[in-house]
């Protein structure tokens, strides 16, 4: 085991750390600066959710999950009086700002009968098109150097089933039973975590760049307070039963970690403190750190990149295919083809292909199965969710490259076992323990999170202007304790779903 230095803190900085490491594995604004609408099924009043916005050429947006839009003129490269929208199934339609005069726009369902001419002129079977998918890849997808305007927003949810520390002694008055029961009861249940960026990624999927112009963090600083005074609680009560010269025997099963204690005078008036040396604040990710890794995890998805989880065309042969129909996205013919794995393998989902260059231009996964899962020592882990989907356009290059995509992640966790952190002296007379404070550990939880990437505009760059683009390093998320639809007036974003419009620090 590795070990810790300790010269400030208290224990619960401990339990915070060593348990947690496996726990945390509208209406139309009728003006010159904004317009929004909800896109909706002409016969039967549906939201279309993830309908393409074209605002120029290479460059628009996405409706959210509830259909719904917004445009800022501020934000676009080029302010178009005109907007071009278009759904899987359904008949592009143009439509003139200025005459808009309700919030809602009507997509009328695509008639095709295309499904006969492919049959008599086109007899492709789903293994047939796959192979031409596969042999086109390098044609069809833009991997260059480009500059795109984008938004990004990471949901984070977790959520606690159980926290148990089971209580079994103490030779600490203070560290009883009635205190971790109420540290248990104090510890948030359940927390939601929201991050929005809006700036330009430069580069390729592999080594972006990523320069920030705005950025917004919503969730409730209270809960985590509410941790901190209880470690303050936790530090007052060692500080004052834990002797000069003292080291922790922290021991969880088979496992123990000594822990040393040293004096300083400059913290404490009786230079007793205890400290787990971890990073230095000022070394922790920033935010730009923070995002780029978070968008380049999303750029190692894309089914093209060899790095993907999403083998179903590298593994092909372990996957059916099945031809299920056919439909129209924008003005392009598409195959829809459904996958499932044969035998062990992950993924089942739905590929859209176009008819005249294979090309995959929408893409909905999920897993079938955890992707990796881990039990031993009475530690848990199930990475249970992995699903998405994926939307390509065409660039100025005549290839494709994405215009949304979305990834949702989740995992359960979970630690049943013994943790011992027992007091030792080695400059005392007689037996070296003085204090022992013995658990039995049962947490059970769960995490998720879901990436949402929006490319609203798109254009390639020279390697020069790649090497010329700079990134904010220092720039910092605005905190919003509950939605504000004011924050991005003047930018163009993926609207918020109703959760997140619905969220709110709740006072207490």
């Amino acid at each position: 085991m590795r070990l810790y230095k300790y010269k400030v803190k208290t224990i619960m900085t401990f339990i915070k750390k060593s348990i947690f490491i496996f726990s945390l594995l509208g209406a139309i604004t009728a003006s010159a600066q904004s317009f929004s609408a909800k896109v909706v099924d002409k016969k039967t009043g549906e939201a279309i959710p993830f309908a393409t916005i074209e605002t120029g050429e290479n460059q628009g947006v996405i409706t959210n999950e509830d259909g719904f839009f917004t445009l800022s003129e501020n934000n676009e490269r080029q302010p178009q009086d005109s907007i071009y929208i278009s759904s899987l199934g359904y008949a592009r339609k143009g439509v003139l700002l200025q005459h808009v005069t309700e919030n809602t726009i009507l997509l009328e369902p695509k008639e095709f009968e295309i499904k006969e001419v492919f049959l008599t002129n086109n007899p492709l079977d789903s293994e047939e098109i796959i192979d031409r998918v596969k042999e086109n890849l390098d044609r069809n997808y833009s991997t260059g150097l480009s500059n795109k305007k984008v938004f990004f927003r990471q949901s984070d949810f977790k959520k606690m089933n159980k926290i148990d520390f089971g209580f079994q002694k103490s030779s600490i008055e203070e560290l009883n039973k009635e205190l971790m029961d109420s540290i248990a009861l104090i510890l948030p249940k359940t927390a939601s975590h929201y991050t929005e960026i809006a700036g330009n990624i430069y580069g390729d999927y592999t080594t972006p760049k990523l320069h920030i112009d705005k950025a917004a963090e919503l969730y409730d600083k209270s809960k985590d307070l509410s941790s901190e005074a209880l470690t303050d609680r936790l530090e007052k009560i060692f500080k004052e039963n834990i002797k000069p010269n003292s080291y922790l025997k922290i021991k969880s099963g088979f496992f123990g970690t000594k822990v040393d204690l040293e004096e300083t005078d400059n913290e404490s008036q009786d230079g007793k403190m205890i400290q787990i040396r971890t990073e230095n604040p000022d070394d922790a990710p920033t935010l730009l750190t923070n995002q780029k890794e978070r968008i380049a995890d999303i750029y190692k998805q894309l089914f093209f990149n060899e790095d993907s989880e999403l083998d179903f065309l590298d593994k092909s042969n372990r996957y059916t295919f099945e031809l299920k129909d056919y439909s129209y996205i924008e003005d392009a013919s598409v195959y829809i083809i459904e996958f499932s794995p044969k035998g062990k393998k992950d993924f089942k989902g739905v590929l859209y292909v176009t008819t005249d260059d294979f090309a995959i231009v929408r893409l909905e996964f999920d897993n079938v199965r955890p992707l990796k899962k881990f039990g031993m020592f009475g530690i848990n882990y199930r990475r249970s969710i992995f699903k998405g989907k994926m939307l390509f356009g065409k660039d100025q290059n005549g290839k494709y490259a994405p215009r949304y995509i979305e990834i949702e992640d989740g995992s359960t966790f979970g630690i049943e076992r013994p943790l011992k952190i027992i007091e030792k002296n080695k400059h005392v007379k007689g037996r070296r323990k003085q204090n022992e404070l013995s658990l039995e550990l049962n947490i059970q939880g769960a995490s998720r999170v879901k990436y949402e990437l929006v490319v609203f505009a798109s254009e390639t760059i020279s390697q020069s202007t790649f090497n010329a683009a700079t990134e904010n390093t220092n720039v910092k998320a605005t905190h919003l304790s509950s939605y504000d639809p004011t924050f991005w007036q003047d930018y163009t974003i993926m609207e918020p779903n109703k959760a997140i419009q619905a969220f709110k620090v709740i006072e207490e």
